[in-house]
């Protein structure tokens, strides 16, 4: 069974970014080296593949900026933010990755359902999902990820009660800093607990 691993503490960005490339080098040759990793990052943004050149700095707001290698656009993560690392070999599990975001999103509306917060796809070049706050769309979780050598990595975030000031000061993910929300913000009253084992059980549901 896959094993899933719940990192405490709020953890630098570059440290686990580290402890994931070395983890993947296991997977090239084992399958059985999956993980998925439940953590909160300290104060980052992190630039991935399509960021614009402005946002080619160190920092903002004495907060660092890091370069991935991830696709998409830059982005925040910080305490208040679920961010999760599925280190998955699809390659050996014979999935493609469209079928794979599809059950990102899958695993993600399915958990809080049972929470009843109804998810919401989107039509948008960016894969995530939305919640309804007055007839209007506002998106809480943001997908983002490698493929190298058959092995899938970098995951989600989910916004719960993220300081969402720092969204403000860059265009996340390429919208507007205004489509960005969180369960607290919007005033959507959940059980952080219980959601984290929903989500626990939808991923080894899925991928066990």
């Amino acid at each position: 069974m896959i094993e899933i691993k719940q990192l405490k503490g709020q953890k630098k960005y570059q440290e686990v970014i580290k402890l994931m490339n070395k983890h993947i080098q296991k997977m090239y040759e084992n399958v059985k080296e999956e993980e998925i990793w439940f953590l909160e990052h300290q104060n980052v943004f992190t630039a991935g593949s399509s960021t614009p050149k402005e946002f080619k700095i160190d920092e903002i707001n004495k907060i660092p900026v890091i370069n991935v290698n991830r696709g998409g656009k830059i982005t925040f993560h910080g305490p208040g933010q679920l961010v999760i690392y599925p280190l998955i070999n699809l390659k050996k599990r014979k999935k493609n990755i469209i079928d794979y975001i599809n059950s990102l999103e899958d695993i993600c509306i399915n958990a809080f359902k049972k929470s009843n917060i109804k998810l919401y796809r989107k039509k948008e070049k960016n894969r995530g999902l939305w919640v309804k706050n007055n007839n209007e769309l506002k998106k809480i979780i943001f997908i983002g990820l490698r493929y190298s050598k058959g092995v899938i990595h970098h995951g989600l975030s989910i916004n719960f009660n993220i300081d969402l000031d720092n969204f403000q000061k860059i265009d996340p993910c390429g919208l507007n800093s205004k489509d960005i929300s969180s369960l607290k913000e919007l005033k959507i009253n959940y059980d952080k607990v219980k959601i984290y084992q929903d989500l626990k059980e939808e991923f080894i549901r899925v991928f066990c």
